[in-house]
């Protein structure tokens, strides 16, 4: 989750602007830090101009002619100067923005379809510092004598002032404004996608593979034993899988907690399955920012309904009696858990001054939606499964248990190995 801050620059539509100074900054042993440790994790500045964000273009590393985006720019670099091999950090002060838009050719407005910049690092050299009116010898609004690469970048060091500046120029552009979020959607690399379907697909075929194999096994053994039968008092004993029909229905010993996950699970469904409907019809576009997010968390509160209808349908089943208490299960066991490592992770970014910190008043509607549409709508369910009859098992239950045999020592292994392959 990102927090969007205020504005950086203003531009005027269809306006360019050379040599803007944004601000300057005097950089202490603590901001110097900072930056630095910022650098070394990559960190990358994000912007948004009419809803769209700021990207870098980028050719791509196959030597073709197409190009790629990529999200926003680096906040600096590490590099050397020439003929030493000490390691400096930079930062990228200077951003050349370059604002795309299509003109309509019915009217004389236009709508802004790209958004790109060109990052530099530049030391810049002045005079006399102006706060109203800066004069730069590095950046000249007015003869525009930028010479970009040319400059000594900005180092980043203690007790070192930063200026920060940008320029915008306009491009008329032939993509449409129903067309603009494409560029940005594009792949940058189809091949990795292909590996992983291909590695998926195989790890697929070859644990089918073997279940097949096992399962043929087992039926041929069966069949071998059905054709070994020489009395009639022998064919009339149950053998193979009717030896354990009598208890395959038998409600297991948490059974309230299965119901919990059922109903869980069948939340999660739900609310994927219409978020996925939602996408392919395009009502989930990526031009309107949080719309995914918010969606989905609507979506699983109003499937608070089918999660009580199913853990109470099932509850019932396995002849339970605390149905109340399965209910505030499945309202409260797996949000709770959620919305508690969330509550502690968000206090964990809030403590360090992070813009990703969810607010409060965000918080606290999180909290409504679930105790005020949630919940109810789990009971509702809940009450609704309840008011239904049980379903009957295909088979009557022995009310004596098989005894179960011991597993052999392996099974616990085998079991979690395949769940790793999945």
């Amino acid at each position: 989750m990102q927090k969007i801050w205020g504005k950086f620059s203003e531009f005027e539509m269809r306006k360019d602007q050379s040599c803007k100074v944004a601000c300057k900054s005097h950089l202490d042993a603590e901001s110097a830090k900072n930056f630095k440790e910022k650098i070394d994790d990559e960190y990358r500045v994000n912007m948004i101009l009419d809803n769209l964000p700021v990207a870098v273009l980028r050719q791509r590393r196959d030597g073709s002619q197409s190009t790629t985006y990529e999200h926003g720019f680096r906040v600096g670099f590490k590099g050397n100067y020439i003929g030493s091999k000490e390691e400096k950090y930079f930062i990228n002060n200077h951003l050349s923005f370059r604002v795309m838009y299509h003109k309509d050719p019915e009217t004389d407005s236009a709508r802004i379809v790209g958004f790109e910049v060109i990052p530099y690092s530049i030391n810049h050299e002045y005079k006399d510092w102006d706060d109203k009116n800066p004069q730069l010898a590095t950046c000249n609004k007015d003869t525009k004598n930028l010479v970009q690469g040319n400059n000594v970048p900005q180092e980043v060091d203690t007790d070192k002032d930063v200026v920060f500046t940008y320029d915008v120029t306009f491009k008329e552009s032939e993509i449409k404004w129903a067309s603009r979020w494409d560029t940005y959607l594009l792949m940058n690399d189809d091949q990795i996608h292909w590996f992983s379907i291909i590695n998926s697909l195989m790890i697929v075929l070859f644990l089918s593979g073997m279940v097949a194999m096992i399962m043929m096994r087992t039926l041929y053994r069966d069949i071998a034993n059905y054709n070994q039968l020489e009395t009639q008092d022998e064919a009339q004993e149950e053998t193979g899988w009717k030896l354990v029909h009598g208890d395959v229905f038998r409600p297991p010993i948490n059974s309230g907690l299965l119901c919990v996950y059922v109903g869980t699970g069948v939340q999660i469904f739900a609310m994927t399955l219409v978020t996925m409907i939602f996408a392919l019809l395009g009502f989930l576009s990526p031009s309107n920012r949080g719309g995914l997010m918010t969606a989905m968390v609507l979506l699983w509160v109003f499937m608070g309904l089918f999660a009580g209808y199913s853990s109470a349908r099932l509850y019932k089943m396995f002849r339970g009696t605390e149905w109340k208490r399965n209910t505030l299960k499945t309202a409260f066991m797996f949000p709770g858990i959620l919305f508690g490592v969330f509550f502690v992770l968000n206090a964990l970014i809030w403590g360090e001054q992070s813009s990703g910190a969810v607010p409060f008043g965000t918080m606290f509607a999180l909290v409504c939606l679930w105790f005020g549409i949630s919940v109810p709508l789990v009971f509702v369910g809940s009450y609704l499964g309840f008011k239904k009859p049980a379903m009957e098992d295909p088979v009557k239950t022995n009310k004596i248990p098989r005894q179960i045999p011991e597993q052999a020592c392996c099974a616990v292994k085998t079991t979690t190995g395949g769940g790793d392959l999945t």
